[in-house]
């Protein structure tokens, strides 16, 4: 029987889950909910039905995880804790000093409803993060640093979206080689943000906007982009099409370490990924972490989860013995 999913929000991760969930035998996409005039959408399988996210609720019974596709700047914020008193969730909250609220709101929505939900699913938080708690538990005497880029954030440029006279936006964040050097070779500097990434942002703003306003306003974006040295370029829109369509990205976690009765060995631990799609990796994320949802579900695990909470073989459509066979 077939994982009954529907997407909340059609953007660039909207249509990644689409695909992704074509990906996935076991996976069957039911609806997609948009904000938007539904006829307005074209999905890549038009036999989809496409509703007002105005309906969904009355689709709660024929979906077995919803996936939330929304920004973390306003919409997930809203929406994750609205949609888990219905339905079992799953969203990419990647605000990350923000998680721990957003947590509080919607394990208290998920159990008051009896539903399970994961948040803050993705390559950071999420990837990230497991291997952040691996590397932790195991070398116990060592730092952690995490590293991302060069390579477009969705959640950082959706907020520089937002900011009225911005007609669209894209922000780099870009690793500082001095920073990921010394790290790599074993070495344990305290590093502060500044220290560790810079932020390009390129920006299409409307015609008459107050662009020094507009660029006032990013730079001084708490939780976003207060605490780097950031960089604002102001194009148009033919050189954001020429020359940033692409939404590529990227990055690494390190833990260096030592071991032994004096700390006399070092060791480093490295994870990286490099993608060319961050949208489409991401959303690759969100639909297995929606079949770890449903497994817990089943089991009656109700509330709000992360994956740092999701055995890893939740995530997988093998069986425990199929896994054990192939990759233990």
């Amino acid at each position: 029987m077939s994982i009954r999913l529907g997407i909340m929000g059609y953007g660039n991760l909207g249509r990644g889950v689409e695909c992704a969930v074509k990906q996935n035998p076991d996976m069957e996409l039911k609806a997609v909910f948009t904000r938007r005039d539904p006829g307005s959408l074209r999905l890549l399988d038009p036999s989809v039905p496409v509703i007002s996210a105005s309906e969904a609720g009355k689709m709660a019974d024929e979906i077995d995880v919803l996936i939330l596709c929304g920004g973390s700047a306003t919409d997930l914020p809203e929406q994750s804790p609205k949609y888990a008193s219905v339905f079992n969730i799953v969203d990419s909250f990647d605000t990350h000093a923000n998680i721990p609220q957003h947590f509080e709101k919607v394990d208290m929505a998920a159990r008051a409803a009896g539903k399970t939900a994961v948040i803050s699913a993705g390559w950071d938080p999420g990837m990230f993060s497991v291997n952040r708690a691996y590397a932790s538990a195991i070398l116990a005497d060592g730092a952690d640093y995490t590293f991302w880029g060069r390579g477009v954030s969705q959640g950082h440029s959706d907020a520089i979206r937002r900011i009225e006279g911005v007609a669209d936006a894209r922000q780099y964040t870009v690793p500082i080689d001095a920073a990921v050097e010394s790290v790599s070779s074993g070495e344990r500097p305290v590093l502060t943000a500044r220290q560790k990434h810079t932020r390009e942002c390129y920006v299409v703003a409307k015609e008459g906007a107050d662009i020094e306003r507009i660029e006032r306003e990013i730079k001084t974006m708490p939780n976003y982009f207060a605490d780097y040295d950031t960089t604002v370029h102001f194009i148009s829109a033919e050189e954001m099409k020429r020359d940033h369509s692409g939404m590529p990205h990227g990055g690494s976690v390190i833990r260096t370490g030592s071991t032994g009765i004096n700390g006399e060995n070092t060791h480093v631990i490295k994870y990286s990924l490099k993608l060319d799609s961050n949208p489409e990796f991401t959303s690759c994320i969100l639909v297995a972490v929606a079949r770890a949802a449903w497994k817990l579900h089943n089991e009656g695990k109700t509330g709000c989860h992360t994956m740092l909470d999701i055995p890893p073989a939740y995530m997988s459509a093998l069986s425990p013995e199929e896994l054990r066979r192939s990759l233990l």
